[in-house]
Parts: C-alpha cells; structure tokens; sequence
C-alpha cells in the first residue's frame, strides 16, 4: 500500500505481482494469499521447522549461544554487601540477578567479568569494630552498655565467642583503639568468608573481589578528585570540596571532601569507576537495591565528566523481596539485627527453587517468595514444573530403550512424521530460544528466561499428556523422540544459563 502512488498501481495489483515472486520459492509455502486491499498472508510449510530440530540436535549445549556480543568487555559488579553481616535474603536476588546477568551475557558472545567491591573502609567497619570489642568484653565479664548504633546480631556474639576460644582474654588489656581496629579488621575478613561460603553454596563465583581500602592505598581517590578539578568539575564551598554533578543532569551538587578533610563514599565511587574504565571494559553494570534509585543520576554524571557515554555504566535495581510462610509474611528488620540470611532459605528450599523464585519477575518489581510453595513438589511449584519437563524426557528416553526404539541420528530422523499441530507448536518455540537469550543479554533482563522456559515446559506437558511419544509406527516414534530431545536440550541450555540444575530423575 505504500508503494501504490509510487508505482501509480493499485494495492491488490502490486501485491499480485509479490505473490507470484513469492510463489516460485517452491516448498517453503503451504499458501499464500491477498487479503482486503493489498495485505499478503503467509503460511509456511511444517517442513521449513525441521531444520530447528537438527540444528539443536548438532549443536546441543552451545545451541542458544551468539555472537552479538563479540569483541566487547563487560564487567557486572554485584552483591558487594557490606562485610559486616551475613548475606539476608534481599542480597540473595540481588546475587542471583548479577549472576544470572553476567552468563546470559556470556551465551550472547559477550567477554564478562563478575565482580565483588568489598567496602571495607570507613564508618561501618569500626562499627563492627567495636561491635564485636564490645560484646567480647561482655563475654568476658565485663559491665558494658551495647549501644543501638552497633550491630545487634546473634553473628556478633558469636564471632566474640570464638575469639575467646583462639584468643582468651588477650585484648582485654590492649589499648582499646588498638583492639577495636584488629576486631574490624580480622571480623570483616571472617565475616567475608562467610559470604563467600554463602554464594558458593548458592552456586555463585567471583572473578575478582576488589577492595575499597586499596583505592586510599593506591592514592586513586586523591587521583580522581584531582581529574575532576582539572576539568573544572569541582569547587570549594563551606571548606567542603563539591563535585558540579548538576552540570550533568543531576538535581544538585555532591561533596566529594566534606569540611573535616573526610572523603565521602561518593569520592570513593569515583575513583572506583574511573578505575573499572582503566581496566578496558567497554559496558560496566552495577546491580544495587531499589533504595540506590537516587544515585544513579550521579553516578551517570561521573562517567559524563570522565568522557565517556553515561550509557557505558548500566543500573540494575532490584527490588525487596516479602518473604512469605503459606502466604503469611515472615517480619524482619535488619538493624535490630532479626532478619532470614540467604543460607537458611537455601539450606530450606534448595538452591534451584531459591535462583528460579528470584529470577521469575523483573528485578526492579517486588517479589514475594513462599517458602512453602518453593519446597512442593508439584505443579504449582514453577522450579518443579521446568524440572519435571526435563526430567519426563529422560524417563520417556529410558522407557525408549527398554521398548528397542533409538534416537535417530540427525540424517535418518523422518521429521515429516510430526504432523500434528501440537508438534509444529514446540518447534516453534524451540526455535525461538536464541532469540531469547539475546533479548535477555541486550536488555539485561534474565527473567525472559524464567518466562521462556514456563511457556516451552507448559506446551510439552501438555504434548505429553494428550499423545504417546512411543507409538506403533517406529518412523514416527523415532521422530517424536527426537522432538522431545530437542525439548530437553534446550530446557537443560536455559537452566544452565540460570545456574538451575537439570535433573533426570524426580
């Protein structure tokens, strides 16, 4: 129809002479034809999504892998909570996002680097300081008020208990501030190994941890101030020194130094992002809680006054997450230290249920997680419903065996056989996983990948139970095989990508 007053023909007679081109493609339609005033309608035939088929067949675990990301370095900094704690369940979607961000992004060709910022400089490390100090004391017989501000977590005294036990009662007779440096120090290393622990066992691995207190050791805070003054992005007001952020689109202007010569946790941004861009990555991407919304604005100012595409720095925002009991929420508070750390949802539900639960909505939505429906093994659990896909293929491929039926290779299978609308339907969707991962990787969006994967295990259970994989015609009972296989492989790529198991028995 657009072409009309160009070709000074009518609609339908442009799209005539269209379908007749068309029309000599022989076998890849099944019609063709001119609808209202100029609209062509397409079918193809079955046959042109078989190639879907073998093409999973031949390239299996790397089938949903690209290229749209060669040749760029992306850095994805994630978790990076403070090491004054153990990881609660909000950290736990937040790693699990980060995570599953950096290997869809991986499957999309791109090179990823996952890393942890450890902040472990400034107040919140002598708060530990003297949290632990305090609470040894305690344990020690002392007579002491624990003050609100510190950390009021059962973790505290048992980090004292056991420096009692190593230690006896040694620090007692230290200078305070002495004793109270070395509790923060050695109590944020145990308390990061303990983190580090938790991720393991909740199937994440860091590249690199970075720590804050090397960005004042190497003078890279004093460095990048000092770049922005050179560009004329700073100036002093009120003996604090100011970073002109508002030139940049933020609503006001941050303090980088404040009048008591502290340098602020902003000024220790800086200097770690200018750093990230040093190292060559090409995309870096922060994953924060939805309470960081605020800074972002900032942060895109940085990279503005460094020269480079705010575009470059990527924010995720996660969201809270409402810990539910058989639809009842389980309260918490995290400064009166009563909160569930990650360790005890995943010791609970396990660490497939915990990764799917929190990669099943957008990062920045809230999401509620029943600990109740995690645990069912049933339909209604999502987790269960994707495993139990995988896991019926595995049972319908022994039952094959015991019945003398093979999988066919790739050059016998008979794929016109499957001719009901059900097995064109599961084609389709297999052949749209790459496209899916692609999609996930550009937009950063890993919960395409949960969605995908309900709508694929959905369409084969309801395969499953409406026809018989197995049937009297060995041609078109290899066929079938081969389809379901098809439905496995991908499902186990997808898991994968999630860092979700594939089992092959439930």
């Amino acid at each position: 129809m657009l072409m009309a007053r160009t070709e000074k023909k009518a609609p339908r007679q442009i799209a005539e002479i269209l379908v007749a081109q068309l029309r000599q493609q022989e076998g890849l339609w099944e019609n063709i034809e001119i609808a209202g005033p100029g609209f062509i309608n397409f079918f193809l035939k079955a046959t042109c999504w078989h190639d879907v088929l073998k093409q999973i067949s031949v390239q299996g675990k790397a089938f949903g892998k690209g290229t749209v990301g060669a040749g760029k370095r992306v850095q994805v900094e994630f978790v990076s909570a403070n090491p004054t704690g153990p990881l609660h369940i909000g950290h736990g979607r937040g790693a699990a996002t980060g995570d599953a961000v950096a290997s869809v992004l991986c499957e999309a060709g791109f090179e990823v680097q996952r890393e942890y910022y450890i902040n472990d400089a400034g107040n919140q490390m002598d708060t530990l300081g003297r949290s632990i100090y305090l609470r040894y004391c305690q344990l020690q017989g002392r007579d002491l008020e624990f003050p609100e501000d510190c950390y009021q977590g059962d973790y505290i005294r048992d980090y004292a208990r056991e420096v009692i036990d190593q230690h006896g009662s040694r620090f007692l007779e230290m200078d305070e501030a002495e004793a109270i440096a070395w509790f923060s120090r050695e109590g944020g290393e145990s308390i990061r190994q303990g983190i580090d622990t938790d991720l393991q066992q909740f199937g994440i691995r860091f590249d690199n941890w970075y720590s804050e207190q090397t960005l004042y050791d190497r003078d890279l805070v004093k460095d990048g101030i000092e770049a922005l003054t050179r560009d004329g992005y700073t100036y002093e007001q009120d003996g604090a020194i100011w970073f002109r952020t508002t030139d940049f689109g933020d609503d006001k202007d941050r303090v980088l130094i404040r009048s008591n010569g502290a340098t602020t946790y902003f000024a220790s941004d800086v200097a770690y992002h200018r750093e990230k861009y040093q190292r060559g990555f090409d995309i870096v991407i922060d994953v924060w809680g939805a309470d960081h919304h605020g800074y972002v604005p900032r942060m895109k100012a940085v990279l503005a006054a460094l020269g480079r595409n705010p575009e470059d720095l990527q924010i995720i925002l996660v969201q809270l997450v409402n810990l539910l009991r058989e639809g009842e929420q389980i309260a918490m508070s995290t400064r009166a230290g009563k909160f569930v750390t990650l360790k005890e949802v995943v010791d609970e539900v396990g660490k497939d249920a915990c990764r799917f639960f929190f990669l099943m909505r957008r990062s920045d939505s809230q999401l509620d997680f029943d600990l109740e429906l995690a645990k069912k093994q049933s339909t209604e659990n999502p987790v269960y419903y994707v495993q139990y896909a995988h896991a019926r293929v595995c049972s319908i491929q022994r039952n094959a065996a015991e019945s003398q039926v093979t999988l066919p290779g790739d050059d016998e299978v008979k794929l016109e056989t499957l001719t009901l609308a059900e097995e064109l339907q599961l084609t389709k969707t297999l052949s749209r996983y790459p496209e899916v991962v692609v999609g996930a990787a550009l937009n950063y969006e890993p919960h395409r990948i949960t969605f995908y994967l309900q709508e694929l295990a959905a369409q084969f259970h309801s395969y499953y139970n409406q026809q018989r994989v197995i049937v009297d015609d060995l041609d078109t009972s290899r066929a079938r095989l081969y389809l379901v296989n098809a439905v496995k492989q991908v499902i186990h790529n997808a898991l994968t990508v999630l860092g979700v198991s594939s089992p092959e028995k439930m």
